[in-house]
């Protein structure tokens, strides 16, 4: 082999240096999308109870919120996987950006006519931004450098996607629930109605805030010079089908992505109820909403440990490791009471940490030009976060809510197969 002379290494490694200087902040830039997601994913928590209360909805009336916000990852992901393609990854973010602004705005009308219909529309909306964001960013993070990093990199944004998970509520209660009105008993139906219209006035603030730093991000990443990575085939293609539904280990992922997404909000959406039972905790709920940010705290701290931690240990392994614990902990729940169970089911959140983002750079490895229609398809199985939680409902209604807890575990069963031997291509 003929050696490089010293100027054309030195231009070489300067080159290296820039690209990899280019990825960089093109990560960096990227995490800001995956903390505003996250954001505006769990403030969907706060407007249950809030918008329940100002439309006096029963409960399966309120859980259409979340089955507007994950209808649309079912119905939008495949088109935005097309658009994407269409677009590139750069054109998709801030494509998503400008139309979750939109689904913001729309609050604004919403709460001025004080109509449920035109809120969940306006959900609809902004679910649709997040959606296609969703099929930008998280293949872009897999490209933005070595096939073999790719879930370190993916499972680091994610720590900032749980960081707004955690924060939201927070922020939420602070903004929305915190001008609620109180008891309406003695009040004439005139008075009931403008305190109603006071209440449903609350949520214009805090979602045109958002619209307009979701604008501000659009009009950033328009100006950005991101590394273009539009050439799917560096990411080591396979085959050369004509379809990612053709790549197994894709389907599978598609599997575990449903499976997880439902199993992490059906156990979120019980914890407070769980924690209010007289053999764990009985608390109010007040109280054990505190105890909530725990679980999902536990997911920001696991998803930074594991942005390093993945550089060094095998991605399915990892995977079916923490799929393992949790489905221990998950047994732990069902069949111990008091403090023991509390806590078994709060680490959860820990060992959740790194399974999204890991299925989905499982899923995704390897499908070259088919990538952002693979990511479209994963994006389309978030609709677990919709069913399986009116599943485990169900359960709950049949043998009691500590029982139901077994929903789940058959979950992280599939989880832990697909880390050991589902993920790999064929």
């Amino acid at each position: 082999m003929v050696a490089l002379p010293n100027n054309s290494a030195n231009a070489s490694a300067a080159a290296s240096d820039g690209t990899a200087s280019n990825h960089r902040f093109a990560l960096i830039a990227l995490t800001s999308l995956f903390f505003m997601w996250g954001f505006i994913t769990c403030l969907n928590d706060i407007l249950v109870p809030h918008l329940r209360n100002v439309f006096s909805l029963n409960y399966t009336q309120s859980m259409l919120i979340q089955f507007c916000f994950f209808g649309a990852y079912f119905l939008v992901s495949l088109p935005a996987g097309a658009i994407v393609r269409r677009i590139s990854y750069k054109g998709g973010i801030v494509l998503g950006l400008v139309v979750a602004a939109i689904g913001c705005a729309l609050f604004v009308p919403a709460a001025s006519y004080r109509a449920y219909p035109l809120f969940l529309g306006a959900l609809f909306v902004l679910a649709s931004g997040i959606t296609l964001l969703q099929v930008a960013a998280n293949p872009y993070v897999t490209v933005l450098g070595p096939p073999d990093t790719a879930a370190s990199r993916l499972t680091m944004t994610q720590a900032f996607n749980a960081l707004g998970t955690t924060l939201a509520p927070m922020f939420g209660a602070l903004l929305i629930l915190g001008s609620a009105a109180a008891a309406t008993a003695g009040m004439t139906p005139e008075q009931i109605d403008t305190l109603k219209s006071a209440e449903a006035a609350a949520v214009k603030a805090p979602y045109l805030g958002l619209a307009a730093a979701f604008l501000l991000l659009a009009a950033v990443f328009a100006a950005l010079k991101l590394p273009k990575v539009d050439a799917f085939e560096e990411v080591a293609p396979i085959t050369d089908t004509g379809s990612a539904w053709s790549h197994r280990h894709l389907v599978l992922g598609a599997i575990g992505i449903f499976l997880y997404v439902g199993a992490e909000v059906s156990i979120g959406s019980f914890l407070v109820n769980f924690f209010g039972e007289r053999s764990i905790a009985g608390m109010p709920e007040a109280e054990a909403a505190h105890y909530v940010a725990y679980f999902w705290g536990g997911a920001m701290i696991g998803r930074f440990i594991g942005s390093v931690a993945m550089r060094y240990i095998d991605d399915g392994k990892a995977l079916a490791f923490n799929a393992a614990i949790a489905m221990l902990l998950l047994l732990v729940t069902v069949f111990t009471s008091g403090s023991l169970a509390m806590w078994a089911v709060l680490a959860i959140g820990l060992f959740n940490s790194i399974m999204f983002p890991t299925i989905f750079s499982l899923g995704l490895y390897g499908l070259g030009r088919h990538t952002s229609q693979g990511s479209g398809i994963l994006c389309l199985a978030i609709v677990g976060g919709a069913i399986v939680p009116v599943a485990m409902g169900a359960l709950a209604d049949a043998i009691g809510i500590q029982h139901a807890f077994l929903l789940p575990v058959l979950c992280y069963v599939y989880i832990a197969y697909y880390g050991l031997k589902g993920h790999k291509p064929t």
